[in-house]
């Protein structure tokens, strides 16, 4: 097993919030951390000494980068997998590029979960107006119709609650290749967070009872209540069968409903995910931190609580103006991801509450 000393540099493909909070980790254990994205700047710079400006797509640019640093990582799945395989190439890349080629479209992404006896919505893939007007007849007029491949929090999506919506959905989502998921009846939704080792090792942090609104994760709080409680072990077995089938390095989250017929898998994130935010200050070790240790091969952090109960709320938009009346109370911890400027449905950073 391959192990990366503190005092190397960890190159990070992504310059997002989630790319700051892994640089900060990283710095905290000792590492330097090289950003390559393709925007000049974002809120990994604040952090992170070194940025690459430079495309996915640049073969060039990316051996140069990989050629820079010890060990690759990444903070944002829509990249193309292939510009992992040219890093791979060149050096060290956890987790690899067959995790984003199964997260990136839905429908591969439920067809591995089932391959592995995971349960998931009925679902039915999409090419044409024909093809979903056929799988509203097969799975019924209460459905989703996601584009297969990018969107996230929200986007890419479209409702239909009869069989008249296929047109206007078909025609919201820019008529492109998709996946039509069926409702699931649901109390609740929930996500299991693990980190899996170089050699193997899993650790689970608490689920978090999940709160979206408009699609964006509003809070994530735990413990989560007995109804999650109840599911949790058997979704954290479906996760770990994802993990150990990809072969994963790092953190890795799984999204579930929590249904009368138990966890229904939602999707999948190959990263640090913001429903883990919480644990930098509510677990032992941070999904950040922990994630460094996995990727750089040293033995991994505990996971448990630091409180009694912990929520995490995400500042979204013109929310982040309150950080004043946030700072008055002891109990919460401010992040603020350095964002320039607040739009609708902008994640500007999180507050997360101890109750001690």
């Amino acid at each position: 097993m391959t192990i990366i000393p503190p005092g190397s540099t960890i190159g990070i493909l992504g310059g997002g919030q989630l790319g700051r909070m892994i640089a900060v980790a990283a710095a905290q254990l000792g590492y330097r951390t090289h950003i390559f994205a393709p925007e000049d700047s974002g809120p990994a710079a604040d952090v992170s000494p070194n940025w690459t400006h430079g495309a996915y797509e640049d073969a060039a640019a990316l051996s140069a980068f990989a050629d820079s640093v010890d060990v690759v990582t990444y903070e944002f799945e829509n990249i193309d997998p292939s510009a992992v395989d040219t890093l791979a190439r060149h050096g060290l890349v956890r987790p690899g590029a067959q995790a984003l080629r199964v997260a990136q479209d839905r429908l591969a992404e439920k067809r591995f979960v089932c391959d592995l006896g995971g349960l998931t919505a009925p679902f039915a893939p999409v090419e044409s107006l024909d093809d979903l007007e056929s799988a509203v007849e097969t799975i019924g007029s209460r459905a989703i119709l996601k584009t297969n491949r990018m969107g996230y929090d929200g986007k890419g999506q479209a409702r239909l609650a009869e069989p008249g919506d296929a047109v206007g959905a078909w025609n919201a989502i820019g008529r492109q290749s998709a996946i039509l998921e069926g409702f699931v009846t649901f109390a609740e939704e929930f996500s299991v967070i693990l980190v899996r080792g170089a050699d193997g090792a899993v650790r689970f942090w608490d689920s978090p009872a999940n709160v979206h609104v408009d699609g964006i994760l509003s809070t994530s709080t735990a413990p989560a209540g007995p109804l999650i409680e109840g599911q949790v072990e058997q979704a954290r077995a479906l996760a770990k069968q994802v993990a150990d089938a990809l072969d994963y390095v790092g953190v890795l989250t799984l999204e579930f409903f929590a249904s009368a017929d138990g966890p229904v898998f939602n999707e999948m994130a190959p990263r640090v995910h913001n429903s883990g935010h919480w644990t930098i200050e509510g677990a032992v070790t941070s999904q950040f931190e922990n994630h460094v240790r996995a990727i750089c091969g040293l033995p991994l952090g505990e996971t448990g609580l630091a409180a009694p109960r912990v929520e995490m709320r995400n500042l979204i938009g013109d929310d982040v103006a309150a950080w004043a009346d946030i700072l008055r109370d002891p109990a919460n911890h401010l992040h603020l991801y350095g964002k320039h400027e607040a739009r609708p449905g902008r994640k500007m950073g999180h507050v997360t509450r101890l109750a001690l």
